[in-house]
């Protein structure tokens, strides 16, 4: 008797402690959603890129730099409201500011621009880091889109200095200077020793 009394209260407290689990990962669960929901309306509102051209020359260039045209159009489609969402958008927009640096026109194939890219890619890249965390932190997100909004600026508007740049006709004789001006073109000003002289040591 004594053995059954003892079965039946292990049977209660087992049973109890089950319900108290499914209790406890109810709310877990409860939880993850609403920290989610949260990270999801934090996103959406700093998901906000400048994906038109904002200058004459990115407007121009965007007919022949596909690889641009096709980066400021992923950056103008905004995710679903989901973090997966925001995850394979970011994933998305890494490969192409990565193909963005490899073919650059001629025209804006410098050293400014080059080292504007490199940091843009640099953000970007920095961005889908962020988004693949297991703890996505949201303020950094939104500041970085801030600077990515910031360096695609400063893209844009080295392109159009560079078109008004190109736009200024030289002076007669400029060409000539800048030929000597040249270093590649110099004559080098070591001294040239002959192998057969013999050398004092």
């Amino acid at each position: 008797m004594k053995y059954n009394f003892a079965l039946c209260c292990c049977l209660v407290l087992f049973l109890f402690s089950c319900k108290n689990e499914d209790d406890n990962r109810l709310a877990d669960t409860q939880k993850e959603v609403q920290k989610k929901e949260v990270l999801v309306k934090s996103l959406q509102k700093a998901w906000d890129f400048y994906d038109t051209p904002l200058t004459e020359a990115s407007e121009t260039s965007i007919a022949s730099w596909n690889e641009l045209r096709l980066f400021l159009d992923a950056l103008a489609q905004k995710p679903q409201a989901s973090v997966r969402a925001y995850q394979r958008k970011s994933a998305e927009l890494s490969k192409k500011v990565m193909a963005l640096g490899e073919r650059i026109p001629y025209q804006y194939d410098k050293p400014q621009i080059r080292s504007r890219i490199a940091a843009l890619t640099t953000k970007v890249r920095m961005l889908d880091l962020f988004m693949h965390l297991d703890v996505i932190p949201d303020k950094k997100v939104s500041a970085l889109v801030a600077e990515i909004n910031l360096e695609l600026l400063s893209v844009q508007r080295q392109m159009d200095e560079i078109v008004e740049k190109s736009k200024i006709q030289l002076e007669e004789g400029e060409s000539d200077l800048l030929r000597m001006l040249d270093s590649s073109r110099a004559i080098p000003n070591t001294p040239i020793v002959d192998p057969n002289i013999p050398r004092v040591e």
